[in-house]
């Protein structure tokens, strides 16, 4: 990656690179509490945007606007009351029709009088408010003389603040900012300027920081939407170039014969999908390639990608090398272990578990095993990252739901195999903005069949107040052999409230189905504790599993075909989505109950009926991404999504798109990024500090 960009940061831009005390009004101290919103140097100030705008335009009379309100008028200073006691200083003024009162708290001595004298004038512009009938503006924020009214912009940018920052304040270090702003060139593909008719660079800061009215605060004002397309650029041309580097890296040649694949399909007791068997196709093909594979599988829940995963690993072992596949939980890899292990040992392959349960002896034994090849596939958590775990040769890497997996763990997976080929697999469906935004490195493959024998999920809402009828109606299930998971509500985003619900509904089902019908399963309790009444559940030893939501990923109990999730309204779509997809993996009809409380606000309605009426999980996400937007539905700080500043990926998903397009298109005419065009996008990357993500995405 190193060979595509500069040495150094360069120099135009060293200003903006500077510490905030080179700005006007901007004190060690003060820089500090900037830290508040996010900002330690010039560049962060001038991409704070301002959030809202405030009309000053000069009124004959505070009797002109609607109060409270802001209001910008000429006045005549009357009397000064000086406070008796503790009460606030105020000032008696006139404006063209009437009068009322500047208020100030903490006046010192006589400094407002030698300001400000009776009779003298003054433009004054602040909140003003009824209080007891009387109009105030406390604390004015400008009160200028006449001749030095112009500085009060008629619309004045309103921005962000933390603690020890005033709009006064940032306003005066944006503008100092903005002084430090060069002519950069122009990165963007000149087509696309014209078409769109965005301004350059520079001229776009400075239209976003000085706002003629609302409009200019829109995200489609020409300004705003070009500053968001430069990040997303950016954020595309470093995955185009993390893409375009990992394809020149030589990576390992794993060109399978077929025969262990073929044991596999000959004991499968069905046929798979036109879907799967694309995509197993797609994989043999990367990883023969002399090239690093790096493709995202993804599937909507209960499409098969474990079987896809299988035959990737098969691919490696039959190519001489072995195989390693992770989960973010114990829970998960047990089960990924019970599912490959049948399939495994029909084609002759050992397959072994690898976990922080292994303790000592056994684990030396294991660890040994692999380090001379006697282990194929090794089925793992976060633990096969330990630096005691060496491979005899590791070809390929599945890592299972990504967004669980940060970047960091990413790079320590692609040292362990120096060249290995990387499959990464979620089973959360991502619309098709984020998963642009967040692996538009990879290859992707979608698995959008489900297989044969799977029976669709009918779905009803009820209220909570017809909880007796919803055991009743279970009860008649369990007399029939059934099982059904009871999946109970957040609350207070902690682990141990959700504990305590679950405890209480246990003990409510326990006394409504008899003693050992009904088992509990939390995220309080111990690994092994869990993993113990996960197993006893899957063997059919008991038939209601009262759950938070650790469930919620991966467990396969093909018997279970009743899920009630309690106060459904509190969860998200993608979360509700992935719950309902426990059920439905038998021959038996199966049932979603969401139970809610009522009345339901106007987003759980949407919610819920989306649940009701859609069973895709990708047209899920997409309902999911427009009701409660990017951060949210992956989740923010682990979720490897880029924070923007000016972007907004729920509503710019068509930015996001030619982004992608454009950075490509650039890289394959311009590999090197040495031409001119080239040239002023190392010096875009500088600028939204792509070269920290450059460097990481290197080992992608």
């Amino acid at each position: 990656m190193a060979d595509h960009l500069p040495k150094g940061r360069p120099e135009i831009l060293f200003p903006l690179f500077a510490g905030l005390e080179t700005l006007d009004g901007v004190g060690p101290k003060t820089a500090k509490h900037y830290g508040g919103i996010q900002v330690a140097t010039p560049r962060d100030l001038i991409f704070t945007l301002p959030a809202g705008g405030l009309d000053r335009t000069r009124r004959a009379s505070i009797r002109d606007v609607p109060l409270p309100g802001p209001v910008t008028v000429e006045v005549t200073i009357g009397t000064h009351m000086k406070p008796k006691g503790r009460g606030p200083y105020r000032i008696e003024v006139e404006d063209a029709q009437t009068s009322f009162q500047l208020v100030f708290f903490h006046a010192k001595g006589d400094y407002l009088e030698r300001q400000h004298p009776p009779g003298a004038r003054r433009v004054v512009s602040g909140k003003v408010e009824l209080y007891d009938g009387i109009a105030q503006m406390a604390h004015p924020d400008h009160m200028l003389p006449p001749e030095e009214a112009s500085a009060i912009p008629a619309y004045e940018p309103v921005y962000p603040l933390a603690q020890g920052l005033t709009q006064r304040g940032v306003h005066k270090a944006v503008q100092s900012a903005l002084a430090k702003v060069e002519h950069l060139g122009e990165w963007i593909d000149l087509n696309t300027v014209k078409d769109r008719k965005w301004p350059a660079w520079a001229d776009a800061i400075n239209a976003v920081h000085a706002p003629q009215d609302a409009s200019d605060l829109s995200r489609v004002a020409l300004p705003r939407e070009r500053l968001a397309y430069d990040e997303l650029f950016a954020h595309q041309l470093t995955l185009a170039l993390a893409r375009s580097t990992r394809r020149r890296k030589p990576g390992l040649v794993s060109a399978g014969d077929g025969r262990l694949r073929e044991k596999v399909l000959q004991v499968l007791p069905y046929t798979p999908t036109g879907a799967q068997l694309r995509t197993i196709a797609d994989i043999a093909e990367d990883m023969a390639t002399p090239h690093r594979m790096n493709r995202l599988l993804q599937g909507d829940v209960g499409a098969g990608k474990t079987l896809v995963a299988l035959m990737a690993l098969l691919v490696a072992v039959e190519a001489g090398g072995q195989a390693v596949m992770m989960a973010p939980t114990s829970i998960l890899a047990g089960q990924h272990y019970l599912n490959l292990k049948p399939l495994a040992d029909a084609a002759g392959v050992v397959c072994e578990i690898l976990s922080g349960a292994d303790k000592g002896k056994e684990r030396r034994a294991k660890l040994e095993a692999l380090a001379r090849g006697d282990i194929h596939i090794l089925v793992g958590t976060h633990a096969v990252f330990q630096d005691d775990v060496s491979f005899k040769s590791l070809r390929l890497a599945v890592v299972d739901e990504q967004h669980r997996f940060g970047v960091r763990e990413r790079v320590r997976l692609s040292q362990k195999g120096e060249a290995a080929d990387v499959l990464v697999m979620t089973a959360t469906p991502i619309p098709r903005t984020l998963s642009l935004a967040q692996y538009g490195d990879m290859d992707l493959s979608v698995l959008d069949e489900k297989p044969p024998g799977r029976t669709p999920v009918k779905t009803a809402l009820v209220s909570t107040a017809r909880i007796g009828e919803v055991v009743d109606h279970l009860h008649k299930a369990l007399d029939a052999g059934r099982q059904a998971y009871w999946v109970c509500p957040l609350v207070e985003e902690s682990e141990v409230y959700d504990a305590t619900a679950a405890e209480e509904r246990f003990k409510m089902l326990r006394a409504a189905f008899g003693e050992g019908r009904v088992a509990l399963v939390h995220g309080q309790m111990k690994p092994a504790e869990k993993d113990a009444v996960m197993a006893a559940f899957k063997a059919g030893e008991t038939q209601v599993l009262v759950a938070t939501t650790v469930i919620e990923v991966g467990v396969d109990v093909p018997n279970a075909s009743i899920m009630v999730i309690e106060q459904a309204e509190n969860f998200g779509l993608a979360q509700l989505h992935q719950l309902r997809g426990r059920v439905g993996r038998g021959a038996a009809e199966s049932t979603c109950l969401l139970m809610y409380r009522a009345p339901l606000g106007e987003t759980a309605t949407r919610r819920l009926q989306v649940m009701r009426e859609m069973e895709d999980g990708f047209r899920i996400s997409e309902e999911d991404l427009a009701i409660r937007g990017a951060g949210d539905v992956i989740g923010t700080a682990q979720s490897g999504l880029p924070r923007f500043r000016v972007a907004n990926l729920e509503e710019q998903a068509a930015l996001m798109a030619l982004a992608q397009k454009d950075a490509r298109a650039l890289l394959a005419l311009d590999p090197d990024l040495e031409g001119a065009r080239g040239q002023s996008a190392r010096v875009l990357l500088w600028l939204m500090e792509q070269d920290k993500a450059i460097r990481l995405l290197g080992v992608g």
